[in-house]
Protein backbone atom coordinates (compact mmCIF):
# COMPACT_ATOMS: atom_id res chain seq x y z
CA UNK A 1 0.00 0.00 0.00
CA UNK A 2 1.27 3.33 -1.12
CA UNK A 3 2.39 5.51 1.72
CA UNK A 4 0.12 8.81 2.29
CA UNK A 5 1.73 12.09 1.25
CA UNK A 6 2.67 14.53 4.05
CA UNK A 7 1.46 18.07 2.43
CA UNK A 8 -1.85 19.40 3.87
CA UNK A 9 -4.20 22.00 3.03
CA UNK A 10 -5.50 22.50 6.65
CA UNK A 11 -6.19 25.85 7.69
CA UNK A 12 -5.94 27.12 11.34
CA UNK A 13 -9.45 28.33 10.67
CA UNK A 14 -11.25 25.04 10.00
CA UNK A 15 -12.10 22.88 12.77
CA UNK A 16 -10.69 19.47 13.12
CA UNK A 17 -14.06 17.52 13.19
CA UNK A 18 -15.20 18.88 9.75
CA UNK A 19 -12.22 18.24 7.66
CA UNK A 20 -12.56 15.49 5.05
CA UNK A 21 -10.12 13.17 5.61
CA UNK A 22 -7.18 12.52 2.74
CA UNK A 23 -4.03 11.68 2.00
CA UNK A 24 -3.07 15.03 2.12
CA UNK A 25 -4.07 15.98 5.61
CA UNK A 26 -3.51 12.30 7.06
CA UNK A 27 -0.40 12.81 8.17
CA UNK A 28 -0.72 16.13 9.89
CA UNK A 29 -3.85 15.27 11.78
CA UNK A 30 -2.83 11.28 12.78
CA UNK A 31 0.81 11.73 12.98
CA UNK A 32 1.04 8.04 14.39
CA UNK A 33 0.00 6.54 10.92
CA UNK A 34 2.63 4.74 8.30
CA UNK A 35 4.95 5.48 11.28
CA UNK A 36 6.61 2.61 13.28
CA UNK A 37 4.79 3.53 16.07
CA UNK A 38 7.13 3.67 18.53
CA UNK A 39 4.82 3.25 21.59
CA UNK A 40 3.27 0.05 21.26
CA UNK A 41 -0.28 -0.84 22.47
CA UNK A 42 0.86 -2.98 25.49
CA UNK A 43 2.88 0.24 26.19
CA UNK A 44 -0.08 2.35 26.06
CA UNK A 45 -2.12 4.11 29.49
CA UNK A 46 -5.50 3.83 27.51
CA UNK A 47 -4.76 -0.04 27.69
CA UNK A 48 -4.21 0.17 31.61
CA UNK A 49 -6.36 -3.38 33.19
CA UNK A 50 -7.59 -4.31 29.65
CA UNK A 51 -7.06 -8.09 28.92
CA UNK A 52 -3.34 -9.09 27.52
CA UNK A 53 -4.59 -10.60 24.85
CA UNK A 54 -6.80 -7.84 23.52
CA UNK A 55 -4.03 -5.51 24.04
CA UNK A 56 -2.05 -7.47 21.80
CA UNK A 57 -4.39 -7.10 19.36
CA UNK A 58 -4.80 -3.57 19.18
CA UNK A 59 -1.28 -3.99 17.99
CA UNK A 60 -2.61 -4.88 14.61
CA UNK A 61 -2.45 -2.62 11.27
CA UNK A 62 -5.83 -1.65 10.16
CA UNK A 63 -5.80 -0.07 6.87
CA UNK A 64 -7.19 4.10 6.89
CA UNK A 65 -9.44 5.07 4.83
CA UNK A 66 -10.61 8.52 2.51
CA UNK A 67 -14.57 8.76 2.61
CA UNK A 68 -14.35 6.89 -1.03
CA UNK A 69 -12.82 4.16 0.54
CA UNK A 70 -9.67 4.38 -1.02
CA UNK A 71 -6.91 3.33 1.16
CA UNK A 72 -4.66 6.47 2.04
CA UNK A 73 -2.31 4.80 4.90
CA UNK A 74 -2.44 2.50 8.06
CA UNK A 75 -2.89 2.46 11.36
CA UNK A 76 -3.04 0.18 14.85
CA UNK A 77 -5.78 -0.78 15.58
CA UNK A 78 -5.55 1.29 18.97
CA UNK A 79 -5.18 4.49 16.87
CA UNK A 80 -8.22 3.46 14.62
CA UNK A 81 -10.28 3.18 17.64
CA UNK A 82 -9.55 5.87 19.70
CA UNK A 83 -12.52 8.17 19.64
CA UNK A 84 -10.47 11.56 19.78
CA UNK A 85 -9.20 10.37 16.74
CA UNK A 86 -12.43 9.18 15.15
CA UNK A 87 -14.18 12.55 16.35
CA UNK A 88 -11.71 14.19 13.61
CA UNK A 89 -12.58 11.74 10.97
CA UNK A 90 -10.04 8.79 10.78
CA UNK A 91 -11.81 6.04 9.12
CA UNK A 92 -10.49 2.39 8.81
CA UNK A 93 -11.89 -0.69 6.46
CA UNK A 94 -14.14 -3.45 8.36
CA UNK A 95 -16.57 -6.20 7.47
CA UNK A 96 -19.32 -8.19 8.85
CA UNK A 97 -20.10 -11.88 8.13
CA UNK A 98 -23.09 -13.09 8.09
CA UNK A 99 -23.28 -16.70 8.29
CA UNK A 100 -25.97 -19.01 7.86
CA UNK A 101 -26.45 -22.73 8.50
CA UNK A 102 -27.99 -25.02 5.67
CA UNK A 103 -31.43 -23.98 6.90
CA UNK A 104 -31.14 -20.76 6.83
CA UNK A 105 -30.28 -19.87 10.56
CA UNK A 106 -28.25 -17.46 11.27
CA UNK A 107 -25.42 -17.31 13.80
CA UNK A 108 -25.17 -15.08 16.22
CA UNK A 109 -22.12 -14.24 18.64
CA UNK A 110 -22.03 -12.76 22.36
CA UNK A 111 -18.72 -10.87 22.66
CA UNK A 112 -16.10 -11.88 25.30
CA UNK A 113 -16.37 -9.64 28.17
CA UNK A 114 -12.84 -9.43 27.62
CA UNK A 115 -12.86 -7.27 24.55
CA UNK A 116 -11.77 -3.93 24.77
CA UNK A 117 -14.97 -2.29 22.60
CA UNK A 118 -18.23 -3.46 22.82
CA UNK A 119 -17.39 -6.28 25.33
CA UNK A 120 -20.49 -8.72 25.63
CA UNK A 121 -22.67 -7.10 23.51
CA UNK A 122 -24.27 -10.08 21.14
CA UNK A 123 -23.64 -9.59 17.00
CA UNK A 124 -23.19 -11.15 13.59
CA UNK A 125 -21.00 -14.02 12.96
CA UNK A 126 -18.21 -12.14 12.91
CA UNK A 127 -17.25 -8.48 12.66
CA UNK A 128 -13.54 -7.26 11.98
CA UNK A 129 -10.82 -5.56 9.73
CA UNK A 130 -8.88 -7.03 6.72
CA UNK A 131 -5.27 -5.64 7.69
CA UNK A 132 -2.83 -3.88 5.60
CA UNK A 133 -1.12 -6.55 5.09
CA UNK A 134 -0.67 -8.21 1.53
CA UNK A 135 -3.04 -10.24 0.63
CA UNK A 136 -5.97 -7.88 2.61
CA UNK A 137 -4.98 -4.48 1.47
CA UNK A 138 -6.96 -3.76 -1.81
CA UNK A 139 -7.40 -0.06 -4.07
CA UNK A 140 -10.27 -1.04 -6.67
CA UNK A 141 -13.57 -2.80 -4.76
CA UNK A 142 -12.39 -6.06 -6.80
CA UNK A 143 -9.62 -6.31 -4.86
CA UNK A 144 -10.62 -4.86 -1.84
CA UNK A 145 -13.80 -7.37 -1.80
CA UNK A 146 -11.36 -10.48 -1.91
CA UNK A 147 -9.27 -9.20 0.51
CA UNK A 148 -12.32 -8.84 3.31
CA UNK A 149 -12.95 -12.47 1.86
CA UNK A 150 -9.79 -13.41 2.75
CA UNK A 151 -9.83 -11.73 6.16
CA UNK A 152 -13.03 -13.13 6.87
CA UNK A 153 -12.30 -16.93 6.55
CA UNK A 154 -8.63 -15.84 8.77
CA UNK A 155 -10.93 -14.81 11.60
CA UNK A 156 -13.76 -16.87 11.70
CA UNK A 157 -11.02 -19.53 12.23
CA UNK A 158 -9.84 -16.92 15.23
CA UNK A 159 -13.02 -15.92 16.86
CA UNK A 160 -14.79 -19.16 16.10
CA UNK A 161 -12.99 -22.25 15.34
CA UNK A 162 -14.40 -22.65 11.80
CA UNK A 163 -11.94 -24.47 9.37
CA UNK A 164 -11.32 -22.51 6.39
CA UNK A 165 -12.28 -25.49 4.02
CA UNK A 166 -16.10 -24.99 5.69
CA UNK A 167 -15.79 -21.90 4.35
CA UNK A 168 -14.10 -21.13 0.90
CA UNK A 169 -13.25 -18.28 0.13
CA UNK A 170 -15.54 -18.28 -3.40
CA UNK A 171 -18.51 -19.15 -1.58
CA UNK A 172 -18.74 -15.48 0.58
CA UNK A 173 -21.15 -13.31 -1.15
CA UNK A 174 -20.50 -9.51 -0.91
CA UNK A 175 -23.44 -7.15 -0.38
CA UNK A 176 -22.61 -3.94 -0.07
CA UNK A 177 -20.38 -1.38 2.20
CA UNK A 178 -21.74 0.67 5.09
CA UNK A 179 -20.40 3.66 6.39
CA UNK A 180 -21.32 4.40 10.11
CA UNK A 181 -19.88 5.56 13.41
CA UNK A 182 -20.70 4.61 16.52
CA UNK A 183 -18.89 5.04 20.22
CA UNK A 184 -18.48 2.03 22.24
CA UNK A 185 -17.98 4.25 25.58
CA UNK A 186 -15.79 7.79 26.28
CA UNK A 187 -12.52 6.49 24.64
CA UNK A 188 -13.28 3.81 22.48
CA UNK A 189 -15.30 3.37 19.08
CA UNK A 190 -16.06 2.40 15.52
CA UNK A 191 -15.91 4.77 12.47
CA UNK A 192 -15.42 1.88 9.44
CA UNK A 193 -16.79 1.32 5.65
CA UNK A 194 -17.74 -2.11 6.82
CA UNK A 195 -17.88 -4.52 4.06
CA UNK A 196 -21.24 -7.23 4.27
CA UNK A 197 -20.46 -11.08 3.77
CA UNK A 198 -23.41 -13.43 3.39
CA UNK A 199 -21.83 -17.59 3.50
CA UNK A 200 -24.45 -20.46 4.14
CA UNK A 201 -22.73 -23.29 5.07
CA UNK A 202 -22.74 -26.20 7.50
CA UNK A 203 -19.62 -25.35 9.62
CA UNK A 204 -17.78 -26.61 13.03
CA UNK A 205 -17.29 -24.10 15.90
CA UNK A 206 -15.01 -24.23 18.63
CA UNK A 207 -15.48 -20.39 19.71
CA UNK A 208 -12.19 -18.72 21.42
CA UNK A 209 -13.48 -17.42 24.97
CA UNK A 210 -10.94 -14.92 24.73
CA UNK A 211 -13.40 -13.35 21.72
CA UNK A 212 -16.94 -14.94 22.15
CA UNK A 213 -18.41 -15.20 25.23
CA UNK A 214 -21.44 -17.25 23.43
CA UNK A 215 -22.95 -18.50 20.30
CA UNK A 216 -26.54 -19.05 19.06
CA UNK A 217 -28.54 -20.14 15.89
CA UNK A 218 -31.25 -17.83 15.39
CA UNK A 219 -34.65 -17.98 13.04
CA UNK A 220 -35.51 -14.17 11.65
CA UNK A 221 -38.24 -14.29 14.18
CA UNK A 222 -36.29 -15.68 17.08
CA UNK A 223 -33.94 -12.68 16.56
CA UNK A 224 -36.65 -9.97 16.50
CA UNK A 225 -38.20 -11.50 19.87
CA UNK A 226 -34.07 -11.20 20.99
CA UNK A 227 -34.34 -7.39 20.09
CA UNK A 228 -37.70 -6.84 22.29
CA UNK A 229 -35.52 -8.16 25.49
CA UNK A 230 -34.48 -5.19 27.78
CA UNK A 231 -32.09 -7.23 29.08
CA UNK A 232 -30.16 -8.23 26.00
CA UNK A 233 -27.29 -5.52 24.16
CA UNK A 234 -26.61 -5.43 20.86
CA UNK A 235 -23.52 -3.65 18.95
CA UNK A 236 -25.23 -0.69 17.35
CA UNK A 237 -23.22 -1.75 13.74
CA UNK A 238 -25.90 -5.04 14.02
CA UNK A 239 -28.35 -3.49 15.07
CA UNK A 240 -28.29 -0.30 12.55
CA UNK A 241 -28.04 -3.58 9.72
CA UNK A 242 -31.22 -5.17 11.37
CA UNK A 243 -33.28 -1.76 11.16
CA UNK A 244 -32.89 -1.22 7.57
CA UNK A 245 -31.42 -4.65 5.69
CA UNK A 246 -30.94 -7.75 6.89
CA UNK A 247 -34.47 -9.08 7.58
CA UNK A 248 -35.17 -8.22 3.36
CA UNK A 249 -32.08 -9.77 2.81
CA UNK A 250 -32.32 -13.35 4.68
CA UNK A 251 -35.71 -13.33 2.85
CA UNK A 252 -34.17 -14.15 0.03
CA UNK A 253 -31.03 -16.28 1.35
CA UNK A 254 -31.98 -18.45 -1.29
CA UNK A 255 -31.18 -15.82 -4.29
CA UNK A 256 -28.99 -13.41 -3.42
CA UNK A 257 -28.48 -12.02 -6.71
CA UNK A 258 -30.83 -8.89 -6.49
CA UNK A 259 -28.58 -7.66 -3.60
CA UNK A 260 -25.12 -8.57 -4.28
CA UNK A 261 -21.95 -6.55 -5.86
CA UNK A 262 -24.08 -3.17 -4.77
CA UNK A 263 -20.96 -0.12 -6.12
CA UNK A 264 -22.34 2.61 -4.13
CA UNK A 265 -21.67 2.98 -0.14
CA UNK A 266 -24.04 3.18 2.10
CA UNK A 267 -23.74 6.11 4.36
CA UNK A 268 -25.72 5.76 7.65
CA UNK A 269 -23.73 8.39 9.82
Amino acid sequence: MATATTTSTQTAAQPLGTLRITAENMRQLFPEINTSLGESAAQSSELDGYDAEQVRLMDEVCIVLDEDDKPIGSASKKTCHLMANIDKGLLHRAFSVFLFDPEGRLLLQQRADEKITFPGLWTNTCCSHPLGIPGETGDTLEAAVLGVRRAAQRKLDQELGIPAKQVPLDKFEFLTRIHYKAPSDGLWGEHEIDYILFIQAKVDTKPNPNEVKDTKYVTAEELKTMFKDPKLGFTPWFKLICETMLFGWWANLNDLSAFTNEQEIRRML
